[in-house]
């Protein structure tokens, strides 16, 4: 990869992080300017939400994550699009309930739009008890 390749891979992963830690703490102010306003979320149940649905899901407490830690993200860029994967360890409330903490892999699309990156397509699968 060269430098300024891996640059921007390393910005994409802090953008990401930084969406995470939003999505925790429930910062929709922080949070919305990272997610585009066509994004789509495909939960690990196969629902699909609009950004403004899931962020309104999360800014309600329907959804409350406890904890969102990320393994390594791997990061694939092509111009101004990337994809990034990385498995994570969740906790979280959905509709009052506790899920069991679970680990989920994680594979998330970015378009770079008005000079900034940004979500497009996010989808999470659970991982299988092995």
């Amino acid at each position: 990869m060269t430098s300024d390749v891996q640059t921007e891979a390393d910005n994409i992963r802090e953008i990401e992080r930084t969406r995470l830690r939003a999505l925790v703490e429930a910062d929709i102010s922080a949070a919305k300017p990272l997610h585009a306003d066509n994004f789509q979320l495909i939960t690990p149940i196969g629902v699909a939400l609009s950004r403004d649905e899931y962020l309104g899901a999360v800014a309600a407490g329907h959804i409350k994550y406890r904890v969102w830690e990320p393994g390594d993200i791997a990061v694939r860029l092509h111009g101004p699009v990337a994809v990034i994967r990385y498995r994570a360890r969740l906790e979280v409330f959905f509709n009052g309930h506790a899920v069991p903490p679970a680990e989920y892999w994680h594979t998330d699309t970015y378009e770079h739009r008005e000079g900034e990156w940004m979500v497009v397509w996010s989808q999470a699968t659970a991982v299988g008890r092995q």
